[in-house]
């Protein structure tokens, strides 16, 4: 391989590294806003329902997990189980 093909990787591989860390946090005013203006017809299943989460709801994720903790485990759906375990068991530290 070619040390230009490998330069164009690398310079590749930054740019969408850049383009990751650059884009809103899921849950943000910045991401609400800019999944408003998004035609609803290209939201992936992920996107919709974190904007009834965090946009449409207004749940962040203390208060999710607040609101679960009151309610008994055996009552819980199989999707608040697993945002329970995603937003409230996963360490959030480095957000």
């Amino acid at each position: 391989m070619s040390k230009a093909r490998i330069g164009l990787g690398l310079l590749l591989a930054g740019v969408i590294a850049l383009g990751i860390a650059c884009a809103p946090r899921v849950g943000s005013d910045r991401w609400c806003s800019k999944m408003k203006d998004k035609p609803k017809g290209e939201w992936t299943a992920n996107e919709a329902g974190a904007y009834a989460k965090y946009c449409f709801l207004g749940m962040d994720d203390e208060r999710l997990c607040r609101e679960l903790e009151k309610k008994p485990k055996g009552d819980w759906t199989a999707n608040e189980t697993a945002a329970y375990a995603k937003s409230c068991l996963v360490d959030r530290s480095d957000d």
